[in-house]
């Protein structure tokens, strides 16, 4: 599922049409979160051009992030035959082919549950962020490492795939407590499912290094954010 939210002047149809010409298996539910904009506009018309691959939600107040991403998923895991479950950021600055190649990983590996994109500042890989983002972003991680007990190194990046399980409704069910945060709320939900109803989140969850990501102008999250990210971690851990 794609989370839309003034995204008329960034979104780029072409490149979601194509992969789904590319893809025939995949289908597209974009959720449109109250936008100001054309949004709507631009995601029927898109639509349109691959009916039979995509749906349009299209919602007339702003729920946040996320909002629209457990509207979205909950409707795919509700009225689709998927059997794995993603999100993905409108702006693409996680290049759509990644999918292919996280879902690679997901079949080889039986065991696993879901994958994350990681940003991996690596020789080779091609990682496009501006450096407060950057550093802020590893405070962060490392909050989230100690609170939760799990060495996870980035809990943020906008491309996540699930595997279709009995309890992937459960970890969506309930709005999240935080409107930005909530990747965090899904580990930390995963974490407290029922003992033997999952395996451990060291072998169920994948952090996928990309070789490509780019910081896309026009990013909702603000600087100040941050400070905010704190206070609902703090929320989140006394949930």
């Amino acid at each position: 599922m794609i989370p839309c939210y003034n995204e008329a002047a960034r979104l780029q149809s072409n490149v979601f049409i194509d992969f789904a010409h590319h893809y025939p298996n995949i289908h597209f539910v974009f959720v449109n979160d109250g936008s100001r904009d054309n949004t709507s506009t631009v995601l029927t018309a898109l639509a349109g051009q691959i009916p039979d691959q995509s749906t349009v939600l299209d919602n007339a107040v702003n729920q946040g992030k996320a909002g629209v991403v457990r509207q979205g998923v909950l409707y795919a895991i509700d009225s689709l035959p998927a059997e794995v479950i993603g999100f993905w950021d409108a702006d693409l600055a996680t290049p759509l082919p990644t999918a292919v190649d996280m879902l690679q990983v997901l079949e080889a590996n039986p065991t696993l549950w879901m994958i994350f994109g990681a940003r991996v500042q690596l020789l080779g890989r091609h990682i496009d962020r501006k450096p407060y983002r950057h550093y802020l972003g590893r405070v962060f991680a490392t909050c989230v490492s100690v609170l939760l007990k799990l060495p996870i190194y980035d809990t943020q990046c906008g491309a996540k795939i699930f595997r279709r399980t009995p309890p992937l409704r459960s970890l969506f069910e309930e709005p999240f407590v935080s409107r930005w945060i909530f990747d965090v709320e899904i580990i930390a939900r995963f974490m407290r499912l029922p003992a033997g109803s999952s395996p451990r989140p060291e072998d169920a969850i994948y952090e996928y290094d990309l070789m490509s990501w780019k910081d896309v102008d026009g990013s909702k999250v603000k600087p100040l954010d941050f400070f905010k990210a704190l206070g609902d971690l703090y929320r989140i851990f006394k949930r």
